[in-house]
């Protein structure tokens, strides 16, 4: 690769760096060439896209890129998802994938402009996508509004009936219903 080669590799590292919501970092050894186009292939379903680039060249499209927490994590063989949608769902893409070849071990990240550790990479691919998290809040909030709606229904289902029993109670059995319309006889005039 000659010097204006590397230039471009960095500056379009640096802007897809910039433009991410969240970088993932992990060792990718012992990655075959069809797991990782599988690996690519789940990835980008899940809203990110995993680069293999030179550790030199990703150490100065992380400084280009103002994101120097990235450069201790460039030690060995390291793949960067870099991921533009739901960070749980791409972490938990990684992880699942590293469980089931017995590879991927997360380094670290960034997400939101900090940095964070392998173990929090872990903690964060336990979590449930953001779609069943949005989901979960919805009820959380709704459950304590549902409650209220049937309490209240209750309460006018109860006076209703109470304000029939009272109507009944002093009419009398043989009185007309409540719910016929009589219309009242005309007066003579005299």
């Amino acid at each position: 690769m000659n010097r204006d080669q590397k230039a471009a590799v960095i500056e379009e590292l640096a802007g897809q760096i910039q433009a991410a919501e969240a970088i993932f970092a992990v060792d990718y050894r012992g990655l075959s060439v069809a797991q990782a186009a599988e690996l690519r292939a789940n990835l980008r379903e899940a809203g990110a896209r995993l680069r293999v680039v030179k550790n030199s060249l990703t150490e100065r499209a992380a400084d280009q890129a103002g994101a120097p927490a990235l450069k201790p994590l460039l030690q060995g063989p390291t793949a960067l998802a870099l991921v533009h949608g739901d960070g749980a769902l791409a972490a938990k893409t990684l992880s699942d994938t590293g469980r089931r070849l017995r590879i991927l071990e997360f380094k670290g990240g960034m997400m939101g402009g900090a940095a964070l550790s392998g173990d929090e990479l872990r903690s964060i691919a336990r979590l449930p996508a953001r779609d069943v998290l949005n989901a979960q809040l919805a009820g959380t909030i709704a459950a304590p509004l549902t409650g209220l709606v049937r309490g209240l229904n209750a309460l006018i289902a109860g006076l209703a009936i109470q304000l029939r029993q009272i109507a009944e109670n002093r009419l009398g059995p043989d009185a007309p219903s409540l719910t016929s319309s009589r219309t009242p006889e005309p007066k003579e005039q005299a």
